[in-house]
Order: structure tokens, then C-alpha cells, then sequence
């Protein structure tokens, strides 16, 4: 007779996560890199925002206009954080 085994993938379901492409993409930026900026945008929770080819960073404590040089600290898949120097 047949036994019904139990197999691990069964209990977590059969759906498999899907990873957004834009994880693996190459960033324009690396943690620890400096730049210097003009800050073009502000963004919804205040920080200032530069684009770098398209890759958004913030940086907290500046507004629009304001020219600075920055370090990048943080990488994410969509965008980066970064600090005056």
C-alpha cells in the first residue's frame, strides 16, 4: 500500500516568492563613496533628494538648491541614504 509522505515544500505551500529585478541591478553609488551634489528635490518626510543616474538618494538636513558633498551610508534596491561630510 501507498503511504502519503509529507514532503517539506508541501507545508510552506508551492508558491515560490518572486525578487524584484531591481535587487540585483548595479547601483550607481557604493557605501562609502563621497559626491558632490546639488540637491534637486525635497522628499515627503523632508529630506533632501539627488538623483544619480536615475538612483535616488536622500539626504537628511538639506533642502532644495543647497550644494554639498555628501557620503554615501546606506544601499538599498531602490535608493540610497546618505550624510553631509
Amino acid at each position: 500500500m501507498a503511504e502519503d509522505v509529507e514532503h517539506p515544500e508541501d507545508e510552506r505551500g508551492s508558491r515560490r516568492q518572486r525578487i524584484p529585478k531591481i535587487f540585483f541591478k548595479p547601483k550607481p553609488v557604493k557605501v562609502g563613496d563621497e559626491l558632490e551634489v546639488t540637491v534637486s528635490e525635497v522628499s515627503k518626510r523632508g529630506d533632501g533628494l539627488v538623483r544619480i543616474e536615475g538612483y535616488v538618494v536622500f539626504i537628511p538636513n538639506t533642502k532644495q538648491g543647497d550644494t554639498v558633498k555628501i557620503r554615501i551610508t546606506q544601499i538599498r534596491p531602490n535608493y540610497a541614504v546618505a550624510q553631509v561630510v
